[in-house]
């Protein structure tokens, strides 16, 4: 858990309220039989789990249910707690992981999704562990985009490499990753584009300025974190697979978790797209950011 923002828990209270409330209270108070099972799968889908992720657990949670003998309300909830701890875990990988000189992170997202506000939590999460952190405002196709990223990396206490709107991405990439050296920088985010005139252009000048990290630091970009709006459900995995095809994405960030979100996307991404979910933003201001907790996430949903 990290900084004096909202946590994990407090910001699922209306996905708690709504979706998944209704799921911890299925098993009370009734027999379990065929339209109980029928009905949770109709309730997981509802909540954006996806209907291959759905299925599997209801069928792993009638054979387990059966082969523990789990008959009681608490029973089953505990059981289905359980393994949708399991499906969060499964990928789960240690963020950064080894020392480096310089560590660039490279985010990407389409616009709206809430990729800058991601990226300057990010920054503060950095600057609160003591790293010297700067930004490169990468998405130079849209002026608004680097002036945001500007005021953002103002109230983050972060410095930040820009260029004209309409500059070429990868020369951002490179002053930035020069600039990094000369202020002894350990962290380097660089935001990219999030929309452009075509899919194919956009994922085109992402390899594009990904490949300028590789030739500039060793084994750059060390990670590739993708924004999806935890609001927006199966849409946001329909994202995802584009970027998947053009960028090896190494997580995920849950953006706008305290809004609607149905809360079953998470399982969904992890399930049916192999990503581990890294952060999770859990509010509107700077400090609204956490470390992604399987155990709170799940705990979160149902208490």
């Amino acid at each position: 858990m990290f900084g004096r923002g909202k946590n994990i828990q407090q910001s699922l209270t209306k996905t708690r309220t709504s979706f998944f409330g209704k799921i911890a209270s299925l098993f009370v108070a009734r027999t379990i039989d065929e339209g109980t099972w029928e009905e949770l799968e109709e309730l997981l889908i509802q909540a954006d789990m996806g209907v291959a992720t759905t299925v599997e657990l209801v069928e792993w949670l009638r054979a387990e249910s059966e082969r523990r003998h789990a008959r009681t309300p608490d029973d089953l909830n505990n059981l289905l707690k359980e393994r949708l701890v399991a499906l969060l875990t499964e990928k789960k990988r240690t963020y950064l992981e080894g020392e480096r000189r310089l560590n660039v992170v490279l985010v990407v997202g389409v616009n709206g999704s809430g990729k800058t506000t991601s990226i300057a939590k990010l920054a503060r999460y950095h600057r609160n562990r003591g790293d010297r952190v700067l930004l490169a405002a990468g998405d130079t196709f849209r002026a608004a985009a680097i002036d945001q990223l500007k005021i953002w990396a103002e109230r983050a206490e972060v410095d930040i490499i820009a260029h004209q709107p309409g500059a070429d991405p990868g020369a951002v990439v490179y002053d930035a990753i020069r600039a990094a050296d000369s202020r002894h920088a350990n962290v380097l985010i660089i935001d990219t584009a999030g929309r452009l005139h075509t899919q194919y252009n956009l994922m085109q000048e992402l390899v594009k300025v990904r490949s300028v990290a590789q030739k500039q630091v060793h084994r750059a970009p060390h990670e590739t974190l993708l924004v999806l709006d935890a609001t927006t459900g199966q849409n946001a995995l329909t994202q995802a697979k584009e970027f998947l095809n053009a960028v090896q994405i190494t997580g995920c960030v849950l953006a706008k978790l305290d809004g609607t979100a149905k809360g079953g996307m998470a399982f969904a991404v992890s399930r049916e797209l192999g990503l581990p979910i890294q952060f999770v933003g859990t509010g509107e201001t700077i400090e609204d950011w956490a470390e992604f907790d399987p155990q709170a996430y799940v705990d979160g949903l149902f208490e």
